[in-house]
């Protein structure tokens, strides 16, 4: 999460370098519902130390209101098409949240 929050940041200010300023807050998904917790409220000290500076850094970025964690389970994961083997349902279900089941059919007949 906090190097998907680092891209985040680093992409915003391309674009504000480009003079597009519209893109705040920017919406992170995370699949861990812990992980949020811990960016909203840091509690846990003692189970956080190995990872409080990523912790911190996220916190930061969810109060100065440039990230807004949103949670997302794991079964409606979209990056899971390009990172992981999937059962055809499942596979399926998420290219269609991409609008992409034309290219699939697409890549399909051409196997034909």
């Amino acid at each position: 999460m906090a190097s998907a929050a680092c891209e985040l940041i680093w992409l915003k200010q391309l674009l504000v370098d480009f003079r597009f300023h519209g893109v705040t807050p920017m919406t992170l998904f995370c699949d861990n519902q812990a992980t949020m917790y811990i960016t909203s409220n840091l509690v846990f000290h003692e189970r956080i130390k190995h990872i409080k500076v990523d912790c911190h850094y996220i916190r930061l970025q969810v109060q100065a209101k440039l990230i807004q964690p949103q949670y997302v389970r794991s079964h409606d994961q979209l990056v899971d098409v390009l990172t992981k083997a999937l059962a055809s349902t499942q596979f399926h279900r998420l290219l269609s949240n991409f609008g992409s089941t034309n290219l699939l059919d697409l890549i399909l007949s051409k196997d034909k």
